[in-house]
């Protein structure tokens, strides 16, 4: 794809804006400027709805992450870089990149351990107290820029954030070819857990929710199984899994992309002895677990965070290579000035992901 070059000068920086929970606005906000030598300047074409910006803008707080003041939504996006910094040699005006939202201190001990997203000095985009993506021009170093292939959209490029989720997820399971993976959760982060997996080589791939429509997607988009989980205990639903995908001893790995109590338990009945557990959804902060199942099986179990080192890198790759096709997911773009219709469609579940076009992209 030709790069194309955007004069600055001429792009609005309109922002869409949270003031409190269920009130926001459209507010033209001062246009970020180059203030570290190894800085880009990104004008922002295209955000996706992830459900953390849902959660701030109904609840106003994730956990102690509390709005106290107005703060710009979107961390899912791509853009175009419209100024480099003179320190900068990796990307140069017009090229299109996938913004990873999120820049660690580089100082502390996970940061030199290569864990940079358990650094405590992270400043994350739409997390407050810092602003997000859904805004006219972005500044971020350059080294979590990452420049888009020819054949990658842009629109594409704004589902590599949620895809680096699935990734760094899925590295946590230690996915292996030819093992059994159940993913409890459809949602847009558990297909793409599933969408990994196989790329990874999983032979078996169940996805489990409670909307009959999102299993429906899932198995045309990659599972080779799913599963509708009904209101009976932890152990049945897991005894239903295991037979409805022919594991007797469970799966191999179990991720939760829900966050969901019930889907937690469940889980745990139905990994195998010795498998691995990863929690990657987020829900209560405190549940009833099975710890005894747990320990009997000497399960591994894992927690993820975010992404970390490479995972970015390849996510674009995935994309690249058609791996994974994260433009199934798309279900349709709307204009900067229709982002809160397009909350709502997210909120009542009537898309799986809807991508917000910048104030600046004709639409």
């Amino acid at each position: 794809m030709a790069t194309q070059t955007i004069n600055k000068d001429a792009i609005s920086n309109l922002s869409f804006v949270l003031n409190k929970p269920g009130d926001v606005t459209f507010e033209e906000r001062p246009k970020p400027t180059i203030t570290d030598p190894n800085d880009v300047l990104v004008a922002v074409n295209y955000t996706g709805i992830c459900g953390s910006d849902v959660h701030y803008w109904v609840h106003g707080a994730i956990g102690h992450f509390v709005v106290k003041d107005p703060m710009v939504l979107g961390h899912e996006s791509a853009g175009t870089v419209v100024e480099v910094g003179p320190a900068v040699k990796s990307l140069k005006p017009g090229d299109r990149v996938a913004l990873e939202p999120g820049y660690p201190c580089r100082r502390c001990s996970f940061c030199r351990a290569g864990k940079y997203n358990l650094c405590p000095d992270m400043v994350f985009a739409a997390t407050p107290p810092y602003h997000g993506t859904l805004t006219g021009l972005w500044a971020a170093p350059a080294d979590f820029c990452y420049k888009l292939p020819d054949g990658v959209s842009l629109q594409e490029g704004a589902l590599i954030e949620p895809l680096a989720v699935a990734v760094h997820i899925v590295k946590q399971a230690r996915v292996q070819p030819g093992q059994s993976v159940v993913v409890m959760g459809a949602g847009p982060v558990g297909l793409l857990c599933a969408a990994v997996a196989k790329a990874y080589g999983a032979s078996t791939i169940v996805s489990v929710d409670i909307v009959q429509s999102k299993l429906d997607f899932a198995r045309g988009f990659c599972s080779t199984h799913t599963y509708v989980s009904q209101r009976i205990s932890a152990e049945d639903n897991a005894k239903a899994i295991k037979e409805l995908a022919g594991l007797p001893g469970g799966a191999d790995v179990v991720i939760d992309a829900s966050g969901a109590e019930p889907s937690i338990q469940t889980s745990i009945h139905v990994v195998r002895m010795g498998g691995t557990y990863v929690q990657g959804g987020m829900g209560k902060s405190d549940i009833t677990f099975p710890i005894m199942a747990m320990c009997l099986k000497e399960v591994t179990v894992r927690g993820s965070f975010r992404y970390g080192a490479g995972d970015y890198e390849l996510a674009v790759e995935l994309v690249r290579t058609g791996r994974v096709d994260v433009k199934k997911l798309i279900t349709g773009t709307v204009s900067f000035k229709q982002a809160e219709e397009a909350f709502q469609k997210v909120k009542s579940g009537e898309a799986i992901k809807i991508l917000i076009a910048g104030p600046n992209e004709k639409v």
